[in-house]
């Protein structure tokens, strides 16, 4: 259960960053909302999750989520680049990701 609780967590790390950023420096209070239930939700997950993961892996984990989603997030909705290279990368950090829950407990 422990890793549902770190993905949940990675997944509200990309709804945090990209509230941040439809937040407009926190003038738009909607999203400024949805960005503190978004970072509240997503710690309160990942603490959850550390309670039986190692916090070096579940901090990486969550990490790696949250920057493959929010990337994945800005390709998609606010046309930043998808050259091969940037791909390249993200499709490293999965890699990562997915290694590290390989090899942990």
């Amino acid at each position: 259960m422990a890793w549902i609780y770190l993905i949940i967590a990675g997944c509200f790390e990309v709804g945090f960053t990209t509230c941040l950023k439809l937040s407009d420096n926190f003038t738009n209070w909607k999203w400024s909302i949805g960005f503190f239930i978004c970072i509240s939700l997503s710690f309160h997950f990942l603490n959850e999750a550390i309670k039986n993961i190692p916090l070096g892996t579940a901090y990486a984990v969550w990490t790696g989520i949250g920057a493959v989603g929010t990337a994945m997030i800005g390709i998609y909705f606010f046309k930043e680049p998808s050259d091969f290279w940037r791909i390249f990368f993200i499709m490293l950090l999965i890699g990562s990701i997915i290694g590290l829950k390989l090899v942990s407990k």
